[in-house]
């Protein structure tokens, strides 16, 4: 809720006003991709269903058995089937990331012409947003302790803007228009209660 006492709301999740205003930038080096990333239980499925094509991709560092990829399934409302699945870290980064810090599912859609989110979890190119009780926010627990994500931010844009791809993505063409649109409107909200 903001000071003005709004909520609001798109596809069915509340907005975190924070995203509206929090200043971020990143030059990706797949720091975030180390601790492994949750789960629907449908993307893990996808996952797993292209296993014989992300098995030649993976290195040394990685397990090739499909046992080992994923922890137990667990119940979250916050996933669409309501089942969230965990990537297991192995050597220290999730089972997916190769020794070069380079995301065998992202090579995968790559090589085969795809959009590279397109096998992709959402958590995964979504992050550092993140949804947490029916709430798009800011995954505030994790982007602290990285090195290299928000620390690359000279000129201010906030997070809406930096990560207006994943977000469009996320929300639809019409979503991320009225998340512009709600900034508006929070912004403008906040300077009239000053």
């Amino acid at each position: 809720m903001t000071s003005s006492g709004k909520v609001y709301h798109i596809n069915g999740l509340k907005i975190d006003p924070q995203l509206f205003t929090f200043k971020f930038g990143c030059r990706c080096n797949g720091e975030c991709c180390y601790y492994g990333v949750y789960t629907d239980k449908t993307e893990s499925e996808k996952i797993l269903s292209l296993k014989d094509k992300l098995i030649p991709l993976m290195d040394e560092t990685q397990s090739k058995d499909t046992s080992e990829w994923f922890e137990e399934p667990q119940e979250d409302n916050d996933f669409e089937s309501g089942i969230a699945v965990g990537t297991e870290v192995i050597n220290g980064k999730c089972a997916f990331l190769d020794k070069n810090g380079l995301c065998v599912i992202q090579s995968l859609a790559i090589n085969e012409s795809k959009h590279p989110w397109d096998y992709k979890p959402l958590y995964c190119y979504l992050f550092p947003i993140t949804i947490f009780e029916k709430t798009l926010s800011l995954d505030d627990e994790h982007i602290d302790r990285l090195n290299k994500c928000n620390r690359t931010n000279e000129n201010g844009t906030t997070i809406i803007d930096f990560c207006k791809d994943e977000l469009t993505r996320f929300l639809g063409e019409a979503g991320y228009k009225k998340l512009l649109e709600f900034r508006e409107d929070f912004l403008k909200n906040e300077e009239s209660i000053k």
